[in-house]
């Protein structure tokens, strides 16, 4: 299951609060595609089924469906607001390789 950062939750509640719908869950999900072969996918969702694994970090609630969690096992997503960076990153130790945009892995 990943993780998030507190500065992810913080950042993922300020997002929800923007959507105005407290069921919302954040899922995070792999899927076969970008130059490396996997990328990952990030939206917000109101629909959890019994077979995905949820955990909640704050008030985020974290839903990954069950073929996405061996790949996510360990991972956890940061955000970061700098001058040099801005946005969500994903650090997954299951990653063999990245493509240089960093959007998709091996």
């Amino acid at each position: 299951m990943i993780t998030l950062t507190d500065s992810a939750a913080k950042k993922m509640e300020q997002l929800m609060a923007n959507e105005g719908a407290s069921d919302l869950a954040l899922r995070v999900a792999v899927k076969r595609g970008g130059c490396s072969g996997f990328s990952y996918d990030m939206y917000f969702d109101s629909e959890v089924s019994e077979a995905d694994v949820t955990d909640t970090f704050g008030a985020v609630r974290v839903v990954v469906d069950p073929e996405s969690a061996p790949m996510l096992a360990g991972a956890s997503l940061d955000y970061k607001d700098t001058l040099n960076e801005q946005g969500f990153a994903i650090s997954n130790p299951n990653a063999q390789s990245s493509c240089g945009c960093g959007k998709s892995f091996k």
